[in-house]
């Protein structure tokens, strides 16, 4: 008998992909769509920036370079605007060593209350500055808690530059230590252990492994905290007593001008106020971009 054959079934053909078919992207819009929110933006930026901007430096220029120089030279003016640098620059550098300590010992270390801890960073953000004010006046002021204390050894805080720098202090110390948590998060804490155990002593550890990692970040929360130490209004105005040429500000000194209907030294002072944003606007657009370009850079090594 011949043995029986078993049949050879062809090779399965190999499946095909199926394409799927050329379809817009889901993030992607009609051109009409893209053109008319870009003109919206655009439209918002103009009504809401650009055309406040022009209308400050047109009215502050409105009677001419004499006048102008006049308005922000004039011993009001000048006291309000070296009682604005003096507030700032006390302020910052304050915030700025509580920012880089609170900082460090949130993101380098667990223990309890640190939510408490961040929370109460927060507090400024969430408190009106006329709130923090009016805490300042019950606390320091003729009939508050340490009023009697304060008159009976003639300490002066409220109306005088201590409570201008004590509220511009209150309003701005979240800036610095909420930019430096993420980042420092982040980062962990293999590389200052790691210079621990190779026998750095805190302070070396610090100045060269942390600072250097941090210090785009930390000039970041500076340049911010500056910005809002120097256009503070609502704290100041309450412990300020708008006493003139002795405590107001150059927020307090344009409200007080415009109120007086002195336009012209009103925007004056306006003008350099906001000659100071613009200058804070690019330092900050610098340091995001060299912050972006160190994190390029840094992906591109790894």
């Amino acid at each position: 008998m011949s043995a029986i054959s078993t049949p050879t079934l062809p090779p399965l053909p190999t499946p095909r992909r199926i394409e799927p078919p050329l379809s817009l992207a889901a993030t992607t819009e009609p051109r009409w769509v893209r053109y008319a929110l870009m003109v919206a933006a655009f439209g918002f930026l103009t009504l809401f920036l650009f055309v406040p901007l022009v209308a400050v430096f047109a009215e502050a220029f409105k009677k001419g370079w004499h006048v102008y120089l006049e308005s922000i030279s004039e011993p009001d003016a000048l006291s309000a605007i070296r009682l604005t640098l003096i507030a700032a620059g006390i302020a910052v550098p304050l915030n700025l060593v509580f920012g880089v300590a609170a900082a460090w010992t949130i993101a380098k270390f667990e223990f309890r209350g640190k939510s408490i801890l961040l929370t109460l960073i927060d507090l400024p953000f969430s408190v009106s500055p006329v709130i923090s004010g009016l805490i300042y006046v019950l606390l320091f002021g003729a009939q508050g808690w340490f009023g009697e204390w304060l008159r009976d050894h003639d300490i002066k805080i409220l109306f005088a530059v201590p409570g201008i720098v004590l509220a511009t202090v209150f309003v701005t110390f979240p800036f610095v230590a909420r930019e430096l948590i993420p980042l420092m998060q982040a980062q962990g804490s293999e590389e200052e252990e790691a210079a621990l155990v190779l026998g750095a002593s805190g302070w070396q550890t610090f100045w060269y492994v942390t600072l250097p990692n941090i210090k785009w970040g930390l000039l970041y929360g500076v340049i911010l905290c500056n910005a809002r130490a120097m256009g503070e209004f609502g704290a100041v105005s309450v412990v300020s007593g708008h006493i003139r040429g002795e405590t107001n500000t150059m927020p307090l000194q344009v409200e007080i001008l415009y109120n007086e209907y002195n336009f012209a030294a009103a925007f004056a002072v306006a003008s350099l106020l906001t000659l100071l944003a613009l200058l804070t606007l690019a330092l900050k657009a610098l340091v995001e971009w060299r912050t972006a370009e160190n994190s390029a850079s840094l992906t591109e090594a790894n």
